[in-house]
């Protein structure tokens, strides 16, 4: 399992694939599901989902992950043919300066380089100044508008951070889009897992969604959760590791330590919203990490938000839990995860979807 998520990420991590623009990664995933004998389908807003049947007297579950990534979108070509973006989703501008981009346009992939003023010629007022986005130029080398224009460069072009691997030691890998690629690797690890099953039926219905514009405005997985009516659903995402100097206050979540589940997430900066996990899941996951044998982390967090947020609101209700893999550096070019925790989340996964009783009361009174 760890060698084929290891490829799995590797590969993922290198499609481009920002908010509105993931059909890269999903035409990947769908030859996989495909090859795995999955029906799939994708819905008008982009969001990939296989369902795999299961005992009807079961409470359905849906288990998703987001497929894009953050980045830029081209706002303006200047005559001397440097690129000004608009930043799309939650990018670390104080990461932005001197990295390698990605300008996907419309006759390919168009490499470029935010610029960094020469160190020479910095003053002591500027050494120290991060700049925003709307201040940033990309270079990609050709010289003129007319050229970026010829090479199929306009403006609302996606720009994403070039794709890279860097394989560190042990298991962990860094790179580009581990949020939420690793999600991906895991939520297809966890498909091969089920489809393999002798008798499917044995456990519940489960919907799998590769969700789209998560980055951009955290609503993608509410379409698919729209028409599939869940009564539970499971968010694969990253979990903020708080075992570096920099995070040590944050919390007790280890990379390497295994998967988590979130207790509390909160986002109070512009959207008010979070999830408060249902205590049925809660006592779900935390019995079958005891069954298995399995290290289960546990997080409570302000300032993180996923699209769970919405989904558990449609209805009547869906019961939500978040659960996820550790992830240092978030949100920059060199996000960094362990293989071995993404191994015991999907481990974590299968075993619960086979620990959901028929009886299963999810109405909180």
């Amino acid at each position: 399992m760890k060698t084929r998520l290891r490829e799995d990420l590797k590969a993922l991590m290198l499609i481009p694939g920002l908010s509105g623009h993931e059909e890269r990664v999903a035409a990947w995933l769908r030859d996989r599901l495909t090859a795995l004998g999955l029906a799939h389908r994708t819905d008008r807003l982009g969001n990939l989902i296989a369902t795999i049947p299961g005992d009807p007297a079961k409470p359905s579950v849906m288990v998703f992950t987001h497929m894009d990534q953050l980045g830029f979108f081209v706002r303006k070509i200047e005559p001397d043919g440097l690129i000004r973006v608009e930043r799309m989703g939650g990018v670390s501008e104080r990461a932005m300066a001197a990295q390698e981009v990605m300008l996907c346009g419309a006759k390919g992939d168009v490499p470029g380089i935010i610029m960094n003023k020469a160190h020479h010629a910095t003053t002591p007022e500027e050494k120290y100044k991060v700049l925003t986005t709307p201040e940033i130029r990309i270079d990609t080398g050709h010289g003129s508008k007319a050229a970026v224009e010829a090479a199929g460069i306009r403006i609302g072009t996606p720009v994403v951070y070039a794709g890279r691997v860097i394989e560190l030691a042990g298991d962990r890998i860094a790179g580009t889009s581990v949020d939420d690629r690793a999600g991906c690797a895991a939520l297809l690890e966890l498909a091969r897992e089920r489809a393999g099953r002798p008798d499917p039926m044995g456990g519940p219905t489960l919907h799998l969604v590769w969700s789209v514009q998560e980055e951009f405005n955290l609503r993608g997985a509410v379409v698919a959760a729209q028409n599939l009516h869940p009564d539970i659903a499971i968010q694969i995402d990253l979990m903020l590791a708080t075992d570096t100097p920099d995070m040590a206050d944050r919390g007790e979540m280890v990379m390497g330590g295994g998967p988590g589940i979130s207790l509390y997430s909160f986002h109070g900066r512009g959207t008010l919203n979070g999830v408060i996990p249902h205590p049925a899941l809660v006592s779900l996951m935390e019995d079958t990490a005891e069954a298995l044998a399995l290290p289960l982390q546990r997080s409570a967090q302000v300032g993180v938000l996923t699209d769970l947020s919405y989904v558990q609101l449609l209805g009547d209700g869906v019961a939500s839990i978040d659960v996820g893999f550790p992830m240092r550096h978030s949100h920059s070019s060199v996000e960094c995860c362990d293989l071995g925790d993404l191994v015991g989340l999907v481990r974590l996964l299968d075993g619960a979807l086979d620990r959901i009783p028929a009886a299963m009361k999810l109405e909180r009174d």
